[in-house]
């Protein structure tokens, strides 16, 4: 396996879901550019022109809780007297104005190649789960003329659904 393969891999695990949207977390970023988090947040913070709603947020005390019970890790969550910040593909794109080192073009293209990694998959499953929803809503069959749903219950008419002892 390259290099670049394990790079974009580990990448792609930094890749989760909040409020129905695939982010990275500040810390997470911060540690692939090989700066602070607060280095990072201190940029985000001069130009925060850049960054509307839809590209960054920060996570609720909730959400955060969440996450941690999710994810196991103990090394990056520590320390924090704030909560982070969740940065959409959009966000991490704009991160590459606000970072303007040889770095963090290189990690900002591998993050923008995790997120269509990470879209890619999630198409999948989108198909998976499109055929399957096309397979529910097929006419039951026939068995003689009875469906399937009227004879199910009539054989556990007769059962007795207290356990034998």
């Amino acid at each position: 396996m390259g290099r670049k393969q394990k790079s974009n891999e580990r990448i792609v695990q930094l890749i989760v879901v909040v409020r129905g949207q695939k982010v990275i977390l500040d810390f997470d970023i911060a540690a692939l550019y090989r700066v602070t988090t607060k280095a990072l947040v201190q940029a985000v913070k001069r130009n925060v022109g850049r960054f509307p709603r839809d590209f960054m947020f920060r996570l609720t005390a909730r959400e955060l809780t969440n996450l941690r019970s999710q994810i196991v890790t103990s090394s990056s969550w520590g320390g924090r007297r704030t909560l982070p910040w969740a940065f959409t593909e959009q966000g991490v794109a704009m991160l590459s104005s606000v970072l303007r080192s040889r770095r963090a073009m290189r990690v900002n293209v591998e993050i923008m190649r995790a997120f269509v990694q990470v879209r890619r998959m999630l198409s999948g499953h989108n198909e998976l789960v499109r055929k399957i929803d096309a397979l529910r809503h097929r006419p039951k069959r026939r068995i003689g003329y009875l469906s399937q749903e009227s004879i199910c219950p009539r054989l556990m008419d007769g059962c007795d659904p207290s356990p034998a002892r």
